[in-house]
């Protein structure tokens, strides 16, 4: 297996993430793990339905917050984030479990009109049935306007601004149609800067971005369904090519163990992901990749060399099961050598 990208170049472009800012626009959940032991099960008292007993719980940064903590592990120099999130006690700790990992939660709304967002995950010890916290109605105007006025502040400093949009249900995330459009101005206001869109339903709608998606997510942009059993490089090709006559935006397109394609100056490429030849846990995978695709291309990178990061970071996080991984630099040299030697 070979690649274009030399051991010194990686080097030199990882070596540079200590001196960027980067600034995340977008949801954050707080995701919350509770371990019930099975054997303590008992009887309530009132419903007579199992009561199930939590032996121990933990909480992290979810949706943007999962690429916060990757963007932290990778070792940017300045982490800020833009969100909006209830003035709750789950607010709270996710503020502080971001302070944790580096982040600068200054720029972040709080307000009572809201809840903050959570992913509850129960295990058994396998993963049950999930309960989500989130808002269901739109995103009230003064929250809006709040969050508009806290990117024009956060955007003039950063290298890359990522937007990432984790709810699916239109204008009630932070991305909101009106945020959306915010964010195109500011991003055509600063052609220096990188702004890259990751969304799970509504992709499509941001423009003067980099859109970062999965080939599936690609075909169905396109109107271009694949099947998801038959991968084609070409297919994934012609797919961004029709997005970037509807949107004007270049794109990079993951393809899960196929790698990632992107547009070089040239063409269009597929970078091969990393090789895996143990057990892998892809939770997190896309989350690592957005991450290492905004301070690769921020340090300097080209689109080419951005996605051989990008699929070093992916190939890191993914061997560590049972957990939302992240990658750092040591880890992701560790890696290169490992599948390109010196």
């Amino acid at each position: 297996m070979q690649t274009d990208m030399t051991l010194t170049r990686l080097r030199t472009l990882l070596s540079g993430f200590n001196r960027l800012h980067i600034v995340l626009v977008g949801d954050l959940f707080l995701d919350r793990w509770y371990h019930v032991d099975p054997a303590l099960d008992e009887p309530s008292l009132e419903t007579g339905k199992t009561a199930h007993q939590v032996v121990k719980k933990r909480s992290a940064p979810g949706a943007g917050g999962t690429v916060l903590n990757n963007i932290s592990a990778l070792g940017a120099g300045t982490i800020k984030v833009v969100s909006a999130i209830g003035k709750d006690g789950d607010g709270w700790e996710l503020t502080e479990l971001l302070k944790q990992r580096r982040v600068d939660p200054s720029n972040i709304v709080i307000s009572d009109q809201i809840v903050t967002p959570s992913y509850i995950k129960p295990l058994f010890p396998e993963e049950g049935e999930r309960l989500d916290i989130k808002n269901f109605t739109p995103l009230p105007e003064k929250i809006e306007s709040s969050l508009i006025e806290q990117m024009e502040k956060a955007v003039k400093e950063a290298d890359a601004v990522i937007l990432l949009d984790q709810v699916t249900e239109e204008n009630c995330g932070v991305l909101t149609r009106h945020v959306r459009k915010a964010a195109a101005e500011a991003a055509k206001r600063y052609p220096e800067k990188l702004f890259l869109a990751d969304s799970r339903a509504f992709i499509g709608s941001f423009r003067n971005a980099v859109i970062k998606c999965n080939n599936y997510e690609a075909a169905e942009i396109a109107n271009m369904p694949a099947k998801e059993d038959l991968f084609s490089e070409e297919h994934v090709f012609r797919c961004m090519r029709t997005m970037k006559e509807m949107t004007g935006c270049q794109s990079v397109v993951t393809c899960n163990k196929h790698g990632i394609a992107v547009e070089t100056g040239d063409g269009y490429r597929l970078v091969p992901a990393v090789r895996q030849n143990g057990p892998i846990d892809i939770c997190g995978a896309g989350d690592a990749a957005t991450a290492a695709l905004a301070c690769a291309i921020a340090a300097g990178a080209t689109m080419y060399e951005a996605a051989v990061i990008a699929n070093l970071a992916s190939g890191v996080t993914v061997r560590k099961l049972g957990e939302t991984g992240t990658a750092s630099q040591e880890e992701i040299i560790a890696l290169y050598l490992e599948q390109y030697g010196e």
